[in-house]
């Protein structure tokens, strides 16, 4: 596969996992899906791991992978394939921008789930009773948060949505760093203006075939002069 259609293919992938890391982080906000005071959102809502480092950092480098398939790879220097080759090598620093954004939603989600959720535990005490993820193999546990209602699997539910997410983002732009490696050592596949790029080097593209009926009046021709050409002809 050529490497900006690989590359284009992980722009399309990447744009639905960063809108659905927007939508976790935002419905973060409104804990058991209620409307509640500031001080009784989780704290980790507010780092904005899936808003900003999985989200809006992330449709950056999606939208420069989308765009390296249509990228114009002629007149660069004299040399057909370098602006393909420099389009690729820039698609590493994005990747590596889409990297560390997505990590640090890895890291945000993870410490959030081992921390557990924010929640009214008594009659008037706010606060986090879990500790050291304790909570995630003895379910009983869950009972001690009384507010907001179904809070603890609300919580774990989005935190890991958005780890999943990140962990997938963090996987698909590692690989675009190697991918754009490749596409700026070797270059793209795919020619320069129609042709068919082979070690550097751009070739035509095959002219077409005459047609039968062409073939048939040329081979007409090549007999008549045949036979005038020949010491029996006329």
């Amino acid at each position: 596969m050529c490497s900006g259609s690989c590359a284009k293919c992980l722009g399309i992938t990447l744009i639905p996992l960063a809108i659905v890391c927007i939508l976790c982080n935002i419905l973060l906000f409104f804990p058991g899906g209620q409307t509640e005071d500031t001080d009784h959102i989780t704290k980790e809502a507010f780092f904005l791991g899936g808003l900003l480092g999985s989200g809006v950092l992330m449709i950056f480098p999606a939208l420069v992978f989308l765009g390296l398939k249509n990228n114009d790879c002629c007149g660069c220097c004299g040399n057909e394939s370098c602006g393909r080759r420099f389009a690729m090598l820039s698609s590493i620093l994005f990747a590596a921008v889409g990297v560390v954004g997505a990590g640090y939603s890895v890291i945000v989600s993870a410490f959030a789930i081992n921390k557990g959720p924010l929640c009214q535990y008594d009659a008037d005490s706010w606060g986090y009773p879990f500790s050291n993820g304790d909570y995630l193999s003895n379910h009983t546990l869950w009972s001690e948060c009384n507010n907001p209602k179904n809070i603890v699997s609300w919580h774990l539910g989005l935190f890991c949505t958005l780890l999943v997410m990140s962990l997938i983002q963090v996987a698909l732009c590692a690989f675009q760093v190697v991918n754009g490696l490749l596409g700026a050592l070797c270059g793209d596949c795919c020619g320069c203006c129609g042709g068919i790029q082979s070690q550097g080097k751009t070739s035509p593209c095959p002219a077409p075939k005459p047609s039968k009926k062409l073939d048939n009046m040329l081979g007409s021709l090549q007999c008549d002069l045949n036979k005038l050409g020949s010491p029996d002809g006329g």
